[in-house]
């Protein structure tokens, strides 16, 4: 695989959105830590923990990023916002904008249910908000994410059949969702337009499936594995991939909840460091 398609993500380093998530690195360790490995891009994490300037500085490529946005209530507008994150998305030179369908709630712990009326207005808002992208220049694509409106396989489906937005195809969320992320990307590469690679803990996964624990203790449990240390076959989905033409991001995911700073040159940097020696021998 080309480095140059290989992106980091705060979130490998425990940086996250959802407040009380864990403790949260600095900008700055996280860019020298990511910029020291040879990493060429990254997402822009949580919104404003890493502006484009300072991507800039540190020689990393804006790849794009994260956007929660609540698009099954009629009563809220979701496209200002989305509008806002785009603009600063082209400000850096950023490509790719990542859609979740929120919830409204904090946190990935629980979700309501969705109806009828609720799914027209979903998947409505998802085209309007991927011509609104394209219009500027960027992909959009939604996320399948554990405790957000589309989270399963029969949601995924709805997305494939009633949308025309892609897909950003996170291997560790569709498993634990209950989606097989290779089998996905065997009959849907076509809708693909970007990827979150995570190797996943099976049995902690289907712990959260099953309601047996929480997505967020699951994480700061280890749920997510460096790249070729889980249950994933990670070599087949990305072989399937670049067979059917995709030329997009590799983005490297190993969400991780932090408890204390960790001493420098050590804690997650060490299982990046790992996805890399992983990802240059596929």
């Amino acid at each position: 695989m080309r480095r140059e398609r290989i992106a980091g993500a705060p979130i490998s380093w425990g940086v996250c959105e959802v407040p009380g998530w864990g403790h949260q690195l600095t900008p700055d360790r996280v860019l020298a830590e990511l910029a020291g490995l040879g990493i060429g891009a990254s997402e822009f994490g949580p919104d404003g923990f890493l502006p484009g300037p300072l991507l800039a500085e540190h020689g990393v490529t804006a790849v794009g990023g994260f956007v929660p946005a609540v698009l099954h209530d009629p009563g809220r507008d979701p496209l200002p916002g989305i509008r806002a994150a785009l603009d600063s998305f082209t400000a850096a030179g950023a490509r790719t904008l990542v859609l979740a369908a929120a919830t409204g709630q904090d946190g990935y712990d629980a979700r309501p249910a969705l109806d009828a009326a609720g799914w027209r207005t979903l998947l409505a808002r998802l085209d309007a908000a991927t011509d609104l992208a394209a219009g500027l220049g960027v992909t959009a694509a939604l996320h399948p994410h554990v405790g957000t409106m589309v989270e399963g396989p029969a949601d995924v489906d709805r997305v494939l059949d009633g949308s025309r937005t892609g897909l950003c195809l996170d291997t560790g969320h569709l498993l634990v969702g209950g989606t097989d992320p290779v089998a996905l990307a065997r009959r849907a590469a076509d809708r693909v337009t970007h990827v979150h690679l995570k190797d996943v803990d099976a049995a902690r996964a289907a712990a959260v499936r099953d309601g047996a624990a929480t997505y967020t203790a699951a994480v700061a449990a280890g749920l997510y594995r460096p790249l070729g240390t889980g249950d994933l076959d990670l070599a087949a989905l990305v072989a399937t991939l670049e067979a059917a033409g995709y030329d997009g991001w590799y983005v490297m995911e190993q969400d991780t909840v932090l408890t204390a700073e960790p001493p420098p040159a050590q804690g997650p940097v060490d299982d990046v460091r790992t996805c890399l020696t992983w990802l240059a021998a596929q």
